[in-house]
């Protein structure tokens, strides 16, 4: 079976991105990254989606992010709450995507796969400039030049078949495909017995989507 490295952090959008791979025949090889965020709590979520999916290997690579800051996800800066917020937030990682996508060339090369799989959206996301189409054209010309595969005409191909889909798109094409989404986790700021804060971007983004597909919020949410 041709094998597909899946960046999983253990949300709903890689989630759905994963089972996206597997139903086009896809085995899963799992890339996870502790890299300093706030709360490892999705990282454990990770682990559960991997299981799910029979990850024929599930890795999970250890960066420290944290010490260059510049995020509330990796510094000790207030996850804001409300989505009134102008421009880019503070959610938003510095070349997050950028080095898990560099990790993930480097796993696929070595692994012979010619197939990565990430769950970025640009429709419903928070205004993070590496989830936008542009960004993933310019990565894929970057994995064509600066491989031995690419070079050899074996090229490694960027899939991102959330890119242009809704939230509540996302959540109808993972129920269709049978993903158990009470294993996601999605929030910026949950607490010490895993109940998402249902205040912050990605708690507003979820909620809206499970609301405007039809579909029950599996979330234990604080409030």
């Amino acid at each position: 079976m041709k094998q597909a490295v899946v960046l999983l952090s253990g949300g709903l959008d890689s989630a759905t991105a994963a089972a996206i791979a597997q139903g086009e025949g896809y085995a899963i090889c799992a890339l996870s990254f502790a890299y300093g965020q706030r709360h490892a709590l999705e990282l454990a979520a990770a682990e559960r989606l991997a299981k799910f999916f029979k990850a024929v290997e599930h890795k999970v690579i250890t960066i420290d992010l944290r010490a260059f800051g510049g995020s509330a996800l990796t510094a000790e800066i207030a996850v804001p709450e409300g989505g009134d917020a102008q421009g880019i937030p503070i959610t938003y990682v510095p070349a997050r995507n950028t080095i898990f996508l560099a990790y993930a060339l480097a796993w696929a090369e070595v692994r012979g796969s010619r197939d990565i799989f990430i769950g970025v959206n640009a429709v419903d996301y928070s205004g993070y400039p590496d989830c936008r189409p542009e960004y993933i054209a310019a990565f894929q010309k970057l994995a064509d030049l600066a491989t031995r595969a690419g070079v050899e005409g074996r090229g490694i191909t960027i899939h991102t078949p959330l890119i242009s889909l809704s939230k509540a798109e996302i959540i109808k094409t993972g129920i269709a495909l049978g993903v158990d989404y009470s294993l996601t986790r999605s929030c910026y700021n949950p607490d010490e017995e895993d109940r998402a804060c249902g205040a912050c971007d990605s708690c507003r983004l979820r909620r809206k989507g499970f609301r405007d597909a039809g579909v029950e919020d599996p979330t234990r949410y604080q409030h």
